[in-house]
């Protein structure tokens, strides 16, 4: 029977299923469901000290459907983060830790580009007593104006500088959150990696445009007839979620030792949770296939994951972390090793073609044959 328990920078986890940052975790109610559930780990919605400023608008989700099933694939969200004040949080947060004293409970932060800000949210959540943080610098909408989330997460240098913030004052692991929407994930990671970061949660969602109503000509979702590009995620971002996983994975392997991925992107059974850590994700997140189908899909997941892992051989997710990369190569090694198969084919036929009469043997006389013919 595979072992799903894994340990993430010291956060011992049951299983690798991970709530990641959003709805999910919007309040202790919903917290504690999760983790009631059997959730490895819960993060919760992102924080911030001056929730006031937070004003969310309603509708704020647009789903993307199949023609053929219906089922939504794709999900786009204009949301904010949480709009619920600090203290309360706070509170909150001692309450799950008194309640669930051996389950990891994350903090997302958010702040604007001060110093100040980002110290005071971390002491302050660390001192109520939870496992790790989540630094948000990848929101792709909302808050800009205020130089949060992806603003900063665009510019390496602000992901340096901040990271550095937060590392200063943590006593507790530190994951920095990326967004896909860079030319080259690689480089606000090793960012964030150099300003000490114990890991890298990846991806954040796609600023995206879901679509337009084609009866009322307005782009979706519609707030009183206008929108804002929002973020996108579902099933649909899994591929281009795997590929920025594979390339943070590569890059922490070369370059960054130990460092810690966990994996986000399109998330909704055991089998893409498989990928993800086949690609160097440690554990993976879950939020939008969470706001699809409830906090019980976790079970079937875990089924699935310990089902996949038997059938490999697999004892523990470190024995296929990671497995995957080394069949990455660049076009031009997949060239030559293409070239060198086709010669390597070749050599053998050509051993097998009789030149002269005594060459012919009854063990491979219809091999010989097959060499000697055309088509």
């Amino acid at each position: 029977m595979a072992d799903l328990s894994t340990t993430v920078n010291g956060l011992q986890m049951p299983n690798p299923f991970v709530i990641g940052s959003g709805p999910p975790g919007t309040n202790a109610n919903v917290i504690g469901k999760a983790f009631d559930e059997g959730w490895g780990a819960v993060i919760a919605k992102t924080i911030s000290l001056e929730a006031e400023k937070v004003i969310n608008v309603q509708p704020r989700y647009a789903r993307l459907r199949s023609r053929e099933s219906r089922e939504i694939f794709g999900w786009e969200n204009i949301e904010l983060i949480s709009d619920r004040s600090f203290d309360t949080w706070i509170d909150e947060f001692k309450l799950l830790k008194d309640k669930y004293p051996g389950r990891i409970l994350i903090a997302s932060i958010m702040e604007e580009y001060r110093k100040d800000a980002w110290c005071e949210i971390v002491e302050k959540c660390q001192d109520a007593g939870v496992d790790a943080f989540e630094l948000n610098l990848s929101c792709p909408h909302g808050l800009p104006e205020r130089k949060m989330g992806s603003a900063m997460g665009v510019n390496p240098d602000l992901v340096e500088e901040v990271t550095g913030w937060a590392m200063s004052v943590a006593k507790v692991p530190v994951w920095a959150k990326m967004t896909p929407n860079v030319t080259r994930i690689e480089d606000p990671t090793s960012a964030a990696l150099r300003a000490g970061a114990d890991g890298i949660s990846a991806i954040n969602t796609i600023r995206s445009v879901l679509g337009v109503d084609l009866k009322t000509l307005r782009p979706e979702p519609s707030v009183e007839g206008y929108t804002t590009p929002g973020g996108y995620s579902c099933q649909a971002v899994k591929p281009i979620a795997l590929r920025n996983c594979m390339e943070i994975a590569t890059l922490i392997l070369q370059d960054f030792p130990g460092k810690a991925l966990s994996g986000i992107g399109g998330v909704e059974t055991g089998l893409d949770a498989a990928e993800f850590i086949l690609l160097g994700s440690d554990c993976v997140q879950v939020c939008t296939g969470v706001m699809k189908m409830g906090y019980k899909m976790v079970k079937p997941m875990m089924e699935d994951l310990s089902a996949f892992m038997d059938e490999h051989g697999f004892n523990s997710i470190d024995d296929f972390k990671g497995h995957s990369l080394q069949f990455f190569k660049t076009h031009a090694e997949l060239v030559a090793i293409q070239a060198a198969a086709r010669e390597k084919k070749k050599a053998a036929h050509d051993a097998k073609m009789i030149r002269e009469d005594a060459q012919w043997t009854g063990d491979d006389f219809v091999d010989q044959s097959d060499a000697l013919s055309r088509g």
